[in-house]
């Protein structure tokens, strides 16, 4: 019985100091829904508070384009409220602005382009960068 408990007891911290490793994720956004973007915004918001040593990027294309434009965001003052993270970052393929006629100057302030957002994944991937693709029903 005592040995059990010991092992049990390991097995608990083992656990808690697994849960506490850094990890990078990548969230892929590729919807118009704007129910799709505050639930992404409410998970990087949530993540990068729990986990403050891990780092979280935000990568949209197609149609998730007006989710990073000022003018056109239905979640830019959550948006400016993680823009600033220093563990948290939003990026938008920059193809696809050019095919929407959009420029840097029209993106949320603090939102970097990326010349494709489906290579951005890639690379992140290839550097060991959990993925998560957003979506809502």
């Amino acid at each position: 019985m005592k040995k059990s408990l010991i092992i049990l007891a390991l097995l608990f911290v083992t656990i808690g100091f697994a849960q506490e490793k850094p990890v990078k994720i990548v969230f892929d956004v590729t919807s118009s829904d704007p129910a799709t973007h505050n639930s992404t915004l409410r998970h990087v918001k949530f993540m990068s508070e729990a986990y403050p040593e891990s780092e979280f990027e935000v990568v949209g294309y197609s149609g998730s384009l007006d989710m990073f434009l000022t003018e056109k965001s239905s979640v830019r003052e959550e948006m400016e409220a993680l823009i600033n993270k220093e563990n948290v970052s939003f990026r938008v393929c920059a193809a696809t602005m050019k095919r929407y006629k959009a420029s840097d100057d029209d993106l949320i302030k603090g939102v970097k382009s990326v010349p494709d957002g489906i290579m951005e994944i890639i690379v992140k991937q290839q550097e060991g960068w959990g993925y998560i693709k957003e979506a809502h029903n």
